[in-house]
């Protein structure tokens, strides 16, 4: 509801141009320190200490490329430090303030930060570890940055806007932390550090038991852990707190990590601080006090009062004009959006409509041009089977009277050969027939006389048997 036109159109703005726009990660129990984001740390190694079961490790991403690491608290619902490094500001953003689905919702398909009002209804339990933008409407307080914006080039600055990197803060103490925080590392810090990218910084807060609107914790102490991982190496703590806008107290890491939990510890090795140099040191500690007690600094105090002060009374006086515009534009907002939903889903339909229109179309014409192609085709075909059939028919006719003549033509040809051959056969058959005639008679004359022999020899036989038969024997004289 707090988004104001302006805000929503760079929203907008961003998703366009980076299609591939992704803020932040939780980092599971699996893996090791916070991920990708461990390149913001000495070494490569995050504090330890903070161990409770609600410290939630966050690697912030955009552009998938790590800007900074979080370790969130979901009891307090504030992070408890945001560790970074320092790069070449870049001219301050519009504000575009995101959350962490994850945060809430480990289960869900979310891998990216995403505005409030996007997600509302499909994640669940949004809100129950994490602060909302309705948290801070109306309370008093701003989301003030732990890694603030205005020490980041372009390509981070939009991480920052994550309320996973925010505090309650007053308006007035807000102005004055960022800007000793910022003072500070340009003017104390990086000029005394050799290799700025070696410079690691780290942004935290304490908190205490108020709370806003019951949930989201008040710091009692903002602090600013710094270490130069250089050859020269040196390490300072910065703290501020929050019921005295004016106070800045530096300190060695060693006694700010007393002020924390028991047994943290910020830097590996405590970033070389027993064995730093004390001309280093003293160098970077004069251009702190330089800072804090500076004409410059002194001033922006009583302009920051005075400028709070105004701006309360302002704020007092325009905050009906200002829910009441903030109204009209979510109204405007949700009205343009249903405007082009529905729009949408109306051009949807009826270019729907219209390409099954076309499809349809296109599909009969098809048809109608392959059946007139067949028909087409199939003309030719049929006209020279007819053809051929035609010349094959009179071919058979044709041949069927050749056939039926010779057949006529065969009758009396063959009768007329016929009677011609005749004499010759009978002529030609006649001394066959006188030799055949000759053969029987001859064969019959030989034949009685066979029988003749045949017979006599028979009874010749037959006498003489009966002859030995009936007549004794005689002597052989006899």
């Amino acid at each position: 509801r707090e988004w104001t036109m302006k805000t929503s159109i760079v929203f907008l703005l961003c998703i366009s141009v980076f299609p591939g726009f992704s803020l932040g990660r939780v980092v599971g129990e699996d893996e090791t320190g916070f991920a990708e984001c461990n390149m913001f740390f000495p070494g490569q190694v995050p504090p330890e200490g903070f161990t409770e079961p609600f410290h939630v490790k966050i690697c912030q991403q955009y552009n998938k490329e790590p800007r900074f690491a979080t370790l969130y608290s979901t009891k307090d619902k504030i992070p408890l430090y945001s560790a970074f490094k320092y790069s070449k500001p870049a001219q301050t953003k519009e504000e575009n303030w995101l959350v962490e689905p994850q945060v809430d919702d480990p289960e869900n398909d979310l891998r990216e930060m995403v505005r409030e009002g996007d997600i509302v209804g499909t994640v669940a339990n949004l809100g129950a570890n994490q602060a909302l933008t309705s948290d801070y409407v109306g309370s008093g307080y701003e989301r003030g940055f732990l890694n603030p914006s205005s020490l980041n080039e372009e390509d981070f600055q939009m991480a920052t806007y994550t309320l996973t990197n925010a505090v309650p803060l007053s308006p007035s103490l807000s102005k004055s932390w960022h800007r000793d925080i910022g003072t500070v590392v340009e003017r104390a810090l990086v000029p005394h550090c050799s290799k700025k990218d070696h410079l690691y910084l780290l942004a935290g807060a304490i908190p205490s038991s108020v709370r806003v609107k019951g949930k989201v914790s008040v710091p009692e102490t903002l602090w600013l852990a710094a270490c130069c991982d250089a050859p020269q190496r040196w390490s300072l703590g910065l703290v501020k707190k929050t019921n005295d806008e004016n106070s800045l107290e530096d300190l060695t890491v060693g006694e700010l990590e007393k002020q924390l939990l028991a047994g943290v510890h910020l830097f590996k090795g405590n970033c070389g601080e027993d064995n730093q140099s004390q001309e280093k040191i003293e160098a970077i500690l004069q251009a702190v006090s330089q800072i804090r007690s500076g004409e410059q600094v002194a001033s922006d105090n009583e302009e920051a009062k005075d400028s709070g002060l105004v701006r309360k009374v302002a704020g007092i006086i325009a905050t009906p004009f200002i829910k009441l515009l903030e109204l009209l534009i979510y109204v405007f907002v949700e009205l343009v959006k249903f405007v082009f939903y529905f729009l949408w889903l109306v051009v949807k339909r009826i270019c729907g409509t219209v390409l099954d229109g076309v499809y349809s179309f296109c599909h009969g014409l098809v048809s109608y041009l392959k059946a007139i192609s067949m028909v087409l085709i199939s003309i030719p075909y049929d006209a020279g089977r007819v053809i051929i059939n035609i010349f094959l028919g009179f071919l058979q006719i044709v041949q069927d009277v050749f056939t039926l003549t010779y057949r006529i033509l065969l009758i009396p040809v063959g009768f007329v050969l016929h009677l011609a051959a005749f004499p010759y056969h009978s002529i030609c058959a006649i001394p066959s027939v006188l030799k055949d005639v000759a053969s029987g008679i001859g064969g019959t004359f030989s034949l009685v006389i066979d029988a003749t022999a045949t017979l006599l020899h028979g009874f010749y036989y037959l006498a003489g048997h009966i002859v030995k038969r009936f007549v004794p024997k005689g002597s052989s004289d006899d």
